[in-house]
């Protein structure tokens, strides 16, 4: 069974899961990204239209994140071949005068795109779940604003574990969050497949601008293997905001920490800029005691050995999880496979 989870494997099987590749608002020119290894270009065709390609030109290797926008292509920096967006087919050789000389083969990679909570997604292979739409935040009207990437030494799902994580809040976020109780409450945290779910109460701090705005319910929602969010409700007075965590995985063992904020309307405990702002501050403490983690990536294979206790209940149901979706792509690869393989009626 642990062989599911090797590194080999786990790059296998989330090849089937969409993950982010850029922040809708910097694609306007092409911008480099990779993703399980997989060099890619993100950009905006001419008719507004999120595209992610294959960053190698098919033609001498050239990197396509230098190249330009070109209607519904990407022109390559190097001899001006053009890409389309949606296919990723050659469409335009300058070299050749008649197009139907274009070379058959003269393609590169195309993925699928989803736009949703200010960041494009991607997913590398047929994806096995959807991209969900969260259903506690379904009847809010909802004001965004996403955050400036952060390029992490460490691997996705343990900066996942760590923004699930309630009992290293005193340790690592004195300086944004003041002196909170360091003991975790007993929490009923439910699973149901991949999705994973816990309410947590966070009375206010005194001297803490991450807890200022008062007392507040954190409802705890995460779709594994790289989806985590908290609702923090404040009550009627004060009203909801929100807070989405999506780490992509460069590699087995780097990531980049896309997450986005945004604030209900009627939202009376500050902007969503100044939640952004505070919200910021508790990143920026992450990051270093991410980057220590030894080994950089959750053991789903028990490669290193671990000790847990109750406060971490969370963290082991968000594992298994993940554990369940990795099952359940990997059975659904396996069918597609058996299906391929069957011969056909009268061979």
């Amino acid at each position: 069974m642990n062989d599911l989870y090797s590194r080999d494997a786990l790059r296998t099987a989330f090849r089937h899961n969409w993950f982010v590749v850029a922040r809708s608002q910097d694609i306007g020119t092409p911008q480099a990204a990779q993703l399980l290894d997989q060099r890619l270009v993100v950009f905006r065709d001419a008719g507004g239209q999120a595209r992610v390609l294959d960053r190698r030109c098919i033609h001498r290797g050239a990197d396509l994140a230098a190249g330009a926008v070109s209607g519904d292509a990407l022109r390559c920096p190097y001899h001006g071949w053009e890409f389309e967006g949606s296919t990723g087919r050659c469409s335009r050789i300058p070299a050749l005068a008649d197009p139907a000389r274009i070379p058959v083969n003269a393609a590169v990679a195309a993925y699928p795109v989803i736009e949703r909570f200010g960041h494009v997604w991607t997913c590398l292979d047929e994806p096995v779940f959807d991209l969900p739409h969260p259903p506690e935040i379904a009847d809010l009207t909802l004001e965004w604003r996403a955050a400036a990437p952060i390029p992490a030494e460490c691997g996705f799902m343990a900066a996942v574990e760590n923004f699930r994580d309630m009992a290293h809040f005193p340790f690592v976020h004195g300086p944004s969050m003041g002196e909170v109780d360091p003991v975790v409450p007993d929490l009923d945290v439910r699973r149901d497949g991949r999705e994973v779910r816990a309410s947590y109460y966070y009375p206010q701090v005194a001297g803490s601008d991450f807890s200022g705005t008062g007392d507040a319910w954190m409802h705890y929602h995460s779709y594994a293997p790289g989806i985590a969010t908290i609702l923090y409700d404040f009550g009627a007075r004060i009203g909801k905001r929100y807070l989405v965590d999506f780490p992509s995985p460069v590699s087995h063992d780097r990531c980049v920490i896309y997450w986005a904020v945004a604030t209900d309307a009627g939202f009376t405990g500050g902007s969503v800029d100044r939640i952004l702002e505070i919200e910021t501050k508790v990143f920026d403490e992450d990051t270093p005691i991410l980057e220590g983690l030894v080994p950089k990536e959750v053991p789903l294979a028990h490669e290193a050995e671990e000790v847990s206790s109750a406060a971490d209940l969370y963290t082991l149901q968000y594992r298994r999880a993940t554990k369940w979706a990795v099952q359940e792509i990997t059975r659904a690869r396996q069918a597609v496979a058996g299906t391929a393989a069957r011969p056909r009626a009268g061979h």
